[in-house]
């Protein structure tokens, strides 16, 4: 456990104006609190705090709200050499009979870092190339949402329109549809629905086309990045720009079965009796969950071999369901491999366990890379 290969553990719990800390031994007892400014003065005063009360070397800072409020924190803090771990917000019932305030979640992030597996530590996320994937899917996502609502929007008022507006509506919106819908005059003699209808039709093909162009552009960003990180996995079947971005901002832990886990691909036993079967897991990463259903669902549909696998497992009495869980599990390895062997993710993906040594502190926290475990990537599909 990490209480036995550390001499102190700071808990910070991060909010938008102050951050409040705690440092605390490996026994959990409370050394000393501070309060903190979220800015850099603020993180100078911490580093500071903590030099002057660590009782030794091998400090290891666990914040709450890494991504959020804590982002500029942690960055501060790794570059001055401090192993920072992520603390997950307490849960209703460890706040249980504690009540609810800034020095108590302080202490929470200390006992929830004192109990985790040196091997297993939730380091936060590489920042660089992989946080501007995860922006540019962020955005992606809020572009998608917003076609889709003025795209159902569009159709509906078409659909109100006359014959040639509720024949468009029923037709493919295309670039040249929305070109001439958002240019387009106003009728004869106008009543005041038409012209508000005309006019409310131009505003949402206009924006509609402009949206189509920044999800094009979105994807062609990722496209390059991904290429960047890991050459050749856009080439893979059933693997597009979006996918695997995912795939590569999700990519954690250091073997295959853990990161399974983190997919919601890995089998939960559901036996009974005679009946021995597994079922889905509906936990882990449900965005890379769904990347890799994505996935399966195009190599069930024009993948040869893949298509073979469906056949033999069918005749073997398997579902369509649960054929598309093992699909699935086999994907999830694949993607592993892949990525496990891209020089640029092996650098800041996936820490190595702590281990306690000589010289441990300030300047050596930072976890070396994990070996090469597969060596060269998978080229071709294979199930058995």
């Amino acid at each position: 456990m990490l209480a036995e290969h550390c001499d102190a553990v700071v808990g910070i719990d991060t909010h938008r104006d102050t951050h409040q800390a705690e440092l605390a031994l490996p026994t959990s007892s409370p050394v000393a609190t501070c309060t903190i400014s979220n800015d850099s003065t603020g993180f100078a005063r911490l580093l500071a705090w903590i030099t002057d009360h660590a009782p030794g070397p091998r400090v290891v800072v666990s914040i709450e709200g890494i991504r959020s409020y804590g982002g500029g924190l942690t960055r501060a803090l790794t570059a001055a050499g401090l192993f920072v771990i992520e603390c997950e917000q307490p849960h209703r019932t460890v706040r249980r009979g504690k009540g609810k305030s800034d020095p108590v979640d302080a202490h929470l992030a200390v006992l929830a870092a004192l109990r985790l597996d040196t091997g297993k530590l939730p380091v936060p996320r590489a920042d660089g190339d992989r946080e501007a994937l995860r922006i540019l899917l962020g955005a992606r996502h809020g572009l998608t949402v917003t076609n889709t609502a003025q795209t159902n929007r569009l159709r509906a008022l078409l659909l109100g329109g006359d014959d040639t507006d509720c024949e468009l509506a029923r037709g493919s919106l295309t670039a040249g549809t929305l070109d001439w819908l958002s240019h387009r005059g106003e009728p004869s003699n106008p009543t005041r629905e038409h012209t508000v209808r005309h006019a409310e039709i131009r505003r949402l093909a206009g924006a509609v086309r402009e949206n189509t162009r920044a999800l094009k552009a979105n994807a062609a960003q990722l496209q390059q990045i991904v290429d960047d990180l890991v050459p050749g996995l856009t080439e893979r079947r059933g693997f597009g720009p979006v996918t695997a971005a995912q795939a590569v901002v999700s990519f954690s832990h250091r073997n295959d079965a853990a990161f399974a886990a983190l997919a919601g691909t890995s089998p939960i036993q559901a036996s009974s009796g005679r009946t021995v079967r597994h079922r889905l897991n509906r936990g882990g990463d449900r965005t890379l969950n769904s990347a890799i259903h994505t996935i399966a669902l195009v190599r069930m549909r024009c993948c040869p071999t893949t298509r073979a696998y469906v056949t033999r497992r069918t005749t073997e009495g398997k579902t369509t369901r649960e054929i598309r869980r093992c699909l699935k599990r086999y994907i999830t390895r694949e993607i592993y491999r892949a990525l496990t062997a891209a020089p640029a993710l092996t650098m800041t993906a996936t820490p190595a366990p702590l281990e306690a040594s000589e010289g441990w502190g300030f300047d050596s926290l930072r976890a070396p890379a994990p070996p090469n475990l597969y060596g060269a990537s998978v080229d071709h599909i294979e199930y058995t």
